[in-house]
């Protein structure tokens, strides 16, 4: 009997330490399934972006400047990103549209705006939007300026800046200018001429800028506040001059063109550019790829020379950086605006 207990109890001091052998070894085995499997994302949720093609939503027509801007811009995205760019054009209400559609479209980094100067024109003059340019987007980088010149008709007594200046003074309301539209860019930096030089020009609204510019170089008006390359063309033969250019410092587009700032308008900085948005709540790591992307292929020699033959100058930038020219920009026009008592609704 002595020798089957004492047989009885090593087998169970045997059984024991073989299952607690067992329990450590299945609970290591458990610890290194978990680490292995926190590694490996779940199925569909943590995909490199982008994972399939990224469209770019454009708010004006086929062939104009915001949208050759994109276009430009696209097969280089592309390439570096490795998925195709689709431009998407959605013109319409001076690209209230399309900034509307980006807006309400899915935080996943799949669509994007081109946001125009345009864009934070539009909280100035409408009442209502349906969005909130900074509470609902996210800000990816600025990528080029588009600097305009101040040209008038040759009938107009003035070589320069001050001459016209000190013409508007002496004659108020009889001289005027052309522009895109009631609200438009070219109205507003009109309006920040009169605020600045305390003049009276008066304002006359064509269709589009096109048109104002043939109109001045008819001399049905006497001024407008024209593109680089809309300009040059009439300057070259003869149908209009160019007194100044609007950027603050002077651009290397015409390093030879003095600004408005230099010449007895202090302050004035004005311009047309485009940049980048994405949807609000993109994550931070996507909008960080495509913010080094886009200032990545706008810096390159390849890009500047192509865009500074559109008449752009790039000026790309962080995320942060571009927010804070975005809130900037809405601050002023909302001035002008104002003061002007510019209406479009």
């Amino acid at each position: 009997m002595r020798k089957r207990r004492e047989v009885r109890s090593r087998q169970k001091k045997n059984l024991d330490a073989n299952w607690k052998r067992l329990v450590i070894s299945a609970a290591a085995l458990c610890i290194q399934f978990t680490c292995v499997h926190a590694q490996i994302p779940a199925a569909g949720a943590g995909q490199a972006y982008p994972a399939k093609p990224v469209k770019f939503m454009v708010g004006f027509a086929a062939g104009g400047a915001a949208d050759v801007t994109a276009r430009m811009l696209a097969p280089k995205l592309a390439e570096l990103l490795g998925q195709q760019i689709i431009i998407e054009n959605r013109g319409g209400s001076g690209g209230l549209l399309a900034t509307d559609a980006v807006a309400k479209s899915p935080a996943d980094g799949y669509t994007l705006l081109l946001m125009s100067a345009a864009d934070t024109v539009q909280p100035a003059v409408r009442r209502k939007l349906p969005y909130d340019l900074e509470r609902d987007f996210a800000p990816v980088s600025r990528m080029v300026f588009g600097p305009w010149f101040l040209v008038v008709h040759p009938s107009v007594p003035a070589r320069n800046i001050k001459e016209l200046v000190a013409l508007a003074r002496s004659n108020p309301g009889k001289l005027n200018y052309a522009s895109s539209g009631v609200g438009s860019s070219a109205h507003l930096v009109s309006e920040l001429l009169n605020s600045i030089g305390q003049l009276k020009i008066a304002h006359v609204p064509y269709r589009g800028t096109s048109d104002g510019v043939t109109a001045t170089a008819s001399g049905e008006v006497d001024m407008i506040f024209a593109s680089i390359p809309a300009s040059t063309p009439l300057m070259n033969a003869n149908r209009v001059r160019a007194l100044g250019v609007t950027t603050g410092q002077r651009t290397p587009l015409a390093p030879h063109m003095p600004t408005l700032n230099e010449s007895g308008l202090p302050g004035f900085d004005r311009s047309g550019w485009y940049g980048v948005l994405a949807p609000a709540g993109v994550p931070r790591d996507v909008i960080s790829r495509l913010n080094t992307a886009i200032v990545k292929i706008v810096n390159t020699t390849e890009m500047k020379q192509a865009y500074m033959k559109q008449g752009l100058d790039p000026a790309p930038g962080t995320p942060e950086e571009f927010a804070a020219f975005i809130r900037n920009e809405i601050v002023q026009n909302v001035r002008l605006v104002k003061a002007a008592g510019i209406k479009v609704e």
